[in-house]
């Protein structure tokens, strides 16, 4: 009885053995796995913190105009003044700000020297150029469309802004008419 109580004795330390290093192993697997989400994490947050925004030029039915990297209608806003953002809160929310985690980058057509940024009341830098704040327009849902151009919203009118870096402005249609009178002369010469 001595001898079955000292195997049991033995299979209990077994047992108490093998669960203990289970547990290490499962704490060890974990903690390498903690540390490698939390490094995997960590290089996604500096690698979006590092994106750069592009700015293009694109054919419109408006002409050539600046677009974002997804091919997004760039608008100024005629209230802004002194390269600073005068759209806030639900004005941001019609017309997204460009944003840009350092220099924002130059496509093809534009001129680097006039792109810039500033920054916006929220601490984020809002992509320039020619000094004008950029923006997107929530209703522009595919790349080329221009249905923000001209619209007086949040008191003052949004354009799309040209190569140069000024709006462009839809010059307005104006229709001529003639008029023909006929006169009717007896005696020459009428």
């Amino acid at each position: 009885m001595r001898e079955t109580g000292q195997r049991q004795g033995r299979k209990n330390g077994a047992v108490r053995s093998g669960a203990m290093s289970r547990t290490v192993v499962v704490l060890t697997l974990t903690a390498a796995l903690g540390v490698i989400g939390f490094l995997a994490a960590g290089s996604l947050a500096s690698g979006a913190a590092q994106t750069h925004a592009t700015v293009s030029l694109r054919t419109s039915k408006l002409g050539r105009v600046l677009v974002n990297s997804r091919g997004h209608t760039l608008y100024l806003f005629a209230k802004d003044r002194k390269g600073k953002s005068a759209c806030s809160g639900s004005c941001a929310k019609f017309w997204p700000p460009l944003l840009s985690h350092g220099k924002p980058t130059a496509g093809a057509g534009v001129k680097a020297s006039l792109l810039g940024t500033t920054r916006r009341g929220n601490g984020s830098l809002q992509v320039t150029y020619n000094k004008h704040p950029l923006y997107t327009y929530t209703l522009d849902k595919q790349a080329g469309q221009t249905n923000g151009e001209a619209i007086l919203a949040f008191g003052a009118k949004w354009y799309a802004v040209s190569a140069k870096g000024t709006a462009i402005v839809k010059a307005a249609t104006t229709t001529t008419t003639t008029t023909t009178t006929t006169t009717t002369c007896a005696y020459p010469p009428c």
